[in-house]
């Protein structure tokens, strides 16, 4: 294994290549292969980007026809017909089913690009500045997502203050039963200092803070307490959406109408670059031409295989499927916590994204260890990487999921002696 070129040329910010200390050469669906032939099971799916697999067949097909017919692959925001495909597939499989007009904005080719472009659009509707974000939130790591995102691992390294950010506890977090009514008495206190939001940004899961999952009734406080303040209403999907959670979106069945969804990993099928953000019309009109711009908004290749991807949500099999698996995840978590139940440990998530958290970021990092060791990916997450969270392709089959399952057993019994 030679990794000379990125110890000698490659940035000191490198991450995830640290834990995953191997180079890979090849990937299909569920399995990363290394340049010496071992085999990897992938709980880890590109942090939440391949739900649909490595190399899924299909997508790779369209997209290589796309490029033999010498398709459009870059646009900015022209119009194709690869653009006007996706579009009409989204609308109809994804919308209209749900009757939602909003309309689809093209950000950029990452979550955060997404979520900056939702902020600027709350604070031009409102003219107001502040932002309520929550505890344990993960935006992204541009300035503006940054300043909302909570973890301080992250922020630390911003090096200018990070602002205009009122920060309230979710729910599952302490205190987080009786904030929103704590804060929205002292919105209605004009002595209190506290002036009304431009927006409230909520994950309904908190992927990297930790499988946080929200309930119905928090959402709707949440989204009740926007509406009565003039705030927008902003769900960031990015992670927990395009199908991860056993629905397209994450809080799908909950009766929420939010102004702004904000997407992008899994939405490009492929692990292609794509990002878009759905605007109600009324908050969309408040753009003019050009006021948000972005070199990769038309990533043609990225529309080709997310438009393919959206063949997943025609019918109910996939769904399907990703409820059973993550029933099956959550069980043997379950098992995993109770034959250790001195411990303390907690299994929480939703659909394919389940988590075990230990409590103890050193014993995740060493569980982790022994998962690639043994021949797993898998990524600690939440407040000092105490929460092993596992995301593998919603596609994974059976045998693989059943495999690293087994591996992640004893990874945690081998730690835990």
């Amino acid at each position: 294994m030679d990794t000379t070129a990125f110890e000698n040329w490659e940035s000191e910010v490198r991450g995830y290549c640290r834990n995953f200390p191997t180079v890979f050469a090849s990937a299909l669906n569920a399995r990363q292969v290394d340049e010496a032939g071992k085999s990897y099971i992938d709980f880890f799916a590109g942090a939440g980007v391949l739900n649909f697999g490595h190399n899924n067949p299909n997508m790779k097909r369209a997209m290589i026809d796309f490029l033999e017919a010498d398709g459009v692959v870059h646009s900015l925001d022209t119009y194709t017909t690869t653009k006007r495909d996706f579009l009409t597939r989204f609308h109809d499989v994804i919308l209209a089913p749900r009757g939602m007009d909003h309309r689809m904005q093209f950000t950029g080719p990452t979550g955060t690009n997404a979520v900056e472009a939702a902020l600027k659009l709350a604070r031009l509707a409102t003219g107001r500045r502040e932002v309520v974000a929550f505890s344990h939130g993960f935006h992204g790591m541009t300035l503006g997502a940054l300043a909302a995102t909570a973890n301080e691992a992250f922020r630390q390294w911003a090096g200018v203050p990070l602002r205009d950010v009122v920060r309230l506890p979710f729910e599952t977090a302490p205190g987080g039963k009786t904030a929103l009514a704590d804060y929205a008495a002292a919105l209605a206190d004009p002595s209190s200092g506290h002036t009304a939001p431009a927006a409230f940004l909520v994950e309904a899961v908190q992927a990297e803070g930790g499988v946080n999952v929200a309930s119905p009734d928090w959402l709707h406080a949440v989204q009740d307490l926007a509406r009565e303040t003039g705030s927008l209403f902003i769900i960031d999907d990015i992670q927990a959406g395009c199908g991860r959670t056993g629905s397209y979106f994450s809080f799908d069945g909950y009766d929420l109408d939010p102004d702004v969804i904000t997407l992008a990993k899994g939405l490009g099928g492929y692990g292609t670059p794509i990002a878009m953000n759905l605007n109600k019309p009324a908050v969309d009109a408040h753009w003019s031409p050009g006021a948000h711009t972005g070199t990769f908004r038309g990533q043609g290749l990225s529309m080709v295989a997310g438009t393919v991807a959206l063949d997943y949500f025609a019918d109910d099999v996939l769904m399907d499927a990703v409820r059973a698996k993550g029933e099956t995840m959550r069980e043997r978590l379950a098992a995993i916590a109770a034959a250790h139940p001195d411990r303390d440990w907690e299994v929480r998530g939703k659909g394919m994204m389940q988590a075990l958290d230990t409590g103890d970021g050193a014993f995740a990092k060493a569980v982790q260890k022994a998962c690639f060791d043994e021949g797993l990916l898998i990524g600690p997450c939440g407040s000092g990487g105490r929460v092993l969270k596992l995301i593998p392709p919603l596609t994974i089959p059976d045998e693989d999921l059943v495999a690293g399952l087994d591996i992640l057993e004893r990874a945690v019994a081998e730690v835990a002696r």
